[in-house]
C-alpha cells in the first residue's frame, strides 16, 4: 500500500513557471465550483459515511470538512493581507491541532459549508477583479521561509480544494477498507 498516493492523490501543489491568464481562469472556477462539489459530495452522506477515512491514521470526512472551511478562512485573510500590505510575512496554524477542537470534530457539517459558500462567494468576487499588478504582489510564507506571488497562492488554494475533494471521493470509494486490492480498483 502506498501511502504517499493516498495522502496525495493528485500529487503535491506544483505550480508552472509561467502563471497564464488561462491557467488563472481555471484556478479561479476550482475555487469558484469548490462550495458545490463538495455539498454534492457529502451532502447525503450518513454519520458513519462522515466518519470515512481516505488512508489509515488520515482525517475523516467531516474534519475535511471542517479543515476546508479553517483553511479557506485563513487563505481569504492571506489574501487581504498581501493587497492591503507591502510584502507582509503570513501567518501560519497548526492544522493538525485545528483538526482536533470540537467545532472541527462536530458531526454536523453544515456550518461549515455554509461558510465556504460565503467565503468563496466574497473570494471569487475579489479574485476576478484582480490586475495584474495585484497579481505579482508578494508575501512571505514562514513555513518555505521564501517570498511568492499572489497568483502562486490562488494556485495552491485551487489545489487545495481538488486535493481534499479527491480525499472525500477517496474515503467513499475505499469505505473503510485499506486492503491493496481495494486501492488499486
Amino acid at each position: 500500500m502506498d501511502i504517499e498516493v493516498l495522502k496525495y492523490p493528485l500529487g503535491k501543489y506544483d505550480s508552472p513557471q509561467e502563471i497564464t491568464s488561462e491557467i488563472l481562469s481555471e484556478w479561479i472556477a476550482s475555487l469558484e465550483t469548490l462550495p458545490d462539489n463538495l455539498k454534492k459530495l457529502v451532502g447525503n452522506l450518513s454519520y458513519d459515511e462522515l466518519e470515512m477515512q481516505y488512508r489509515p491514521g488520515s482525517w475523516n470526512i467531516k474534519q475535511i470538512v471542517h479543515h476546508l472551511a479553517d483553511s479557506h478562512m485563513n487563505s481569504f485573510i492571506r489574501f487581504k493581507w498581501i493587497l492591503t500590505e507591502d510584502k507582509p510575512t503570513v501567518k501560519t496554524y497548526n492544522e493538525e491541532e485545528w483538526a482536533k477542537t470540537i467545532d472541527a470534530t462536530n458531526e454536523e457539517i453544515k456550518e461549515s459549508t455554509h461558510i465556504l459558500e460565503g467565503l468563496h462567494s466574497r473570494l471569487i468576487m475579489l479574485l476576478k477583479e484582480l490586475r495584474p499588478d495585484q497579481l505579482k504582489r508578494t508575501f512571505i510564507h514562514p513555513e518555505y521561509g521564501k517570498e511568492f506571488t499572489l497568483e502562486w497562492m490562488i494556485g495552491l488554494y485551487a489545489w487545495h480544494s481538488r486535493h481534499h475533494l479527491a480525499h472525500i471521493k477517496q474515503a467513499i470509494a475505499l469505505d473503510g477498507e485499506f486492503t491493496p486490492e481495494k486501492i488499486n480498483e
